[in-house]
C-alpha cells in the first residue's frame, strides 16, 4: 500500500464519483479504478459500493476513510515540519556560555532572534569554557560564546562583539575618583581574580599585568567575573573585569576604565564548520545586530 492509494481513495470518497475524482486528480478514470481495486484487494474487503449512478462508502470504507485522512494529515505535517527545520524556521538551538557573557549583548540578541524565529527554542547552558568546547565537539551544544577561545582546527570562531577590560575598586579606594587608571598603577594592590587554572581569560589578564611590569598579588580566585564584585565590596582587593560587569549595581564598588591600550575582553562565538540552517540563521541574525560586530573568521 502506498500513499497514492490513500490519496486516490479519499478523492473518490469526497467526490462520490470515480469520474469527478479522476478529473480532480488529473488522471484518467480506468487507472484510478484499478488503483482502488488494488487497494481493496490489499485491505481484503470492499470499500465502495458501486452502481451506475453513484459511489457510496461501505461501513468498512467509512471507517477506513477516517484513518486515511489521519495518515495523510500526519504525512503532510511531517513534510511541513521537515521543510521548516530545513529552512531554519523551527528547531532547537543550544547555546553554551558563562554567566558574565550573558550580561553583555547576548541576551538581547537571543530575544531578537526569538522574535524573528518564534519556532526555534533557544536553550542556554552555563558552563566553563573548556566544558563548552567539549559540548560543542560532541554535538551537545550548537554555539559557544567565550572570551579568549583556544585554537581548535575542528571549530570556527568569530568575534561576536568587542569589550575592554576595566577595574572594579572599593568605593573608598584612593583611585576611585580617577577617570581612567593605568594598569601599571595597580602593581601594589591586592587582587581578586578569575581562577587561573580554569580560565584562559584569567591567564591572559595575568600576562597583561606582567607586561605592565608586575605580577598581581592574588588573594582570592573565583569562577565567574560577577562574583569578583562581592570580594571587591568586602575590601579584599581590586579586580580586572570585562566592561559589561560595570552594568551591575553593587553597593561599595566603583568601576573605572583602564587607560589605553587596555586589555581586551572580546567575546567570540564558536561553532562547528558547515552549521545547519537553525545555527546559520542565528549567526546571520547576529551579524545584522546593531550592538555587536561579528567579524571575520579567527580560528
Amino acid at each position: 500500500m502506498e500513499l497514492r492509494h490513500l490519496r486516490y481513495f479519499v478523492a473518490v470518497a469526497d467526490a462520490a464519483s470515480f469520474t469527478a475524482a479522476a478529473r480532480g486528480l488529473n488522471i484518467s478514470q480506468p487507472p484510478l479504478s484499478q488503483q482502488i481495486r488494488d487497494l481493496e484487494a490489499e485491505v481484503g474487503t470492499r470499500l465502495f459500493e458501486r452502481s451506475s449512478r453513484n459511489v457510496e462508502l461501505t461501513e468498512a470504507g467509512a471507517n477506513f476513510l477516517e484513518h486515511a485522512r489521519m495518515i495523510l494529515g500526519q504525512v503532510e505535517h511531517a513534510v511541513q515540519q521537515a521543510r521548516a527545520i530545513g529552512s531554519g524556521q523551527v528547531g532547537t538551538l543550544n547555546i553554551a556560555t558563562t554567566g558574565s557573557v550573558l550580561l553583555g549583548p547576548l541576551s538581547n540578541l537571543i530575544a531578537r532572534f526569538r522574535g524573528a524565529w518564534p519556532g526555534v527554542f533557544v536553550r542556554i547552558h552555563e558552563m566553563d569554557p573548556e566544558a563548552q568546547e567539549a559540548a560543542l565537539l560532541s554535538h551537545r551544544t550548537d554555539l559557544s560564546f567565550v572570551r579568549r577561545p583556544r585554537n581548535n582546527p575542528d571549530l570556527v570562531a568569530h568575534v561576536a562583539w568587542h569589550e575592554k577590560v576595566g577595574v572594579a575598586l572599593p568605593e573608598h579606594h584612593r583611585m576611585a575618583g580617577s577617570e581612567t587608571i593605568e594598569l601599571g598603577d595597580l602593581r601594589k594592590e591586592n587582587f581578586v581574580f578569575l581562577r587561573l587554572a580554569d580560565s584562559r581569560f584569567a591567564r591572559y589578564l595575568h600576562d597583561c599585568c606582567v607586561a605592565a611590569g608586575f605580577v598581581p598579588d592574588i588573594t582570592n580566585e573565583v569562577v565567574e567575573s560577577y562574583s569578583l564584585t562581592s570580594l571587591v565590596a568586602a575590601g579584599l582587593g581590586v579586580a580586572l573585569v570585562p566592561e559589561c560587569i560595570s552594568t551591575l549595581s553593587r553597593p561599595g564598588v566603583v568601576y573605572r576604565p583602564l587607560a589605553e591600550p587596555a586589555p581586551e575582553a572580546d567575546v567570540y562565538v564558536i561553532s562547528r564548520p558547515n552549521p545547519g540552517p537553525v545555527i546559520a540563521a542565528f549567526l546571520e541574525a547576529a551579524q545584522g545586530s546593531p550592538d555587536n560586530g561579528i567579524d571575520a573568521e579567527v580560528g
